[in-house]
């Protein structure tokens, strides 16, 4: 899928990538860079797995070795996402606010992808005209969901189910994917999580 994500945070260098791993990582690729290009040419109903391993240059075993689905082959950085995310409110720097952190995660990273990936519009097109596509990605938007809220508690020393987690983690994954229509998606996003930075303030001196 197109990145949703820029690597534009700080912190230390991640430790070298050994050459395995980089084969690995690009055979992982080339498999989804090839089932996207074929999706987005004839329909993800009209392609076959054996046509995506064929492209890619690998066996249907090893496609499934890192695709156990086919709706997987879509969204392929649904875990890298799901790591940066949780990272934005683990690692935001001391003193930031978690709505905080999590607006310049959306500024700079779902944002920044929406706006210079020219294959965008096309992908988020298949996305919504396929209903397999559909339910996929409502379930890992649920699962971002879920971790965001677990992460927020845990950094907010509030319990693991206390609701107003679950609401900002909500809204906070909702805001960006409701602004890319607007007409300035940028200040609409900001607004948005204005309104979260002074909702969440509110509550958690309620709660403490």
């Amino acid at each position: 899928m197109p990145s949703t994500t820029t690597d534009t945070a700080t912190g230390p260098s991640p430790a070298p990538v050994g050459r395995r791993e980089r084969k690995k990582a690009a055979t992982r690729q080339a498999i989804a860079d090839a089932a996207l290009h074929l999706f987005l040419e004839r329909g993800y109903d009209e392609v076959g797995i054996r046509e995506i391993a064929d492209a890619a240059d690998v066996s249907t075993t090893t496609l499934f070795k890192h695709f156990p689905v086919k709706e997987a082959l879509v969204f392929d950085e649904d875990s890298d996402q799901e790591t940066r995310l949780l990272a934005a409110v683990r690692e935001r720097p001391k003193g930031q606010s978690i709505p905080a952190a999590l607006r310049e995660h959306a500024l700079t990273t779902r944002l920044a992808t929406a706006d210079s990936d020219a294959g965008f519009t096309a992908f988020t097109n298949l996305v919504a005209g396929t209903p397999a596509l559909r339910d996929y990605a409502q379930n890992m938007w649920l699962r971002h969901t879920a971790a965001l809220a677990q992460a927020i508690a845990e950094e907010s020393g509030l319990a693991a189910g206390d609701p107003i987690c679950a609401a900002l983690a909500h809204f906070a994954l909702e805001a960006p994917r409701a602004a890319y229509a607007h007409n300035d998606p940028r200040t609409a996003i900001t607004r948005a999580f204005d309104l979260l930075e002074h909702g969440w303030s509110a509550l958690a001196q309620i709660k403490a």
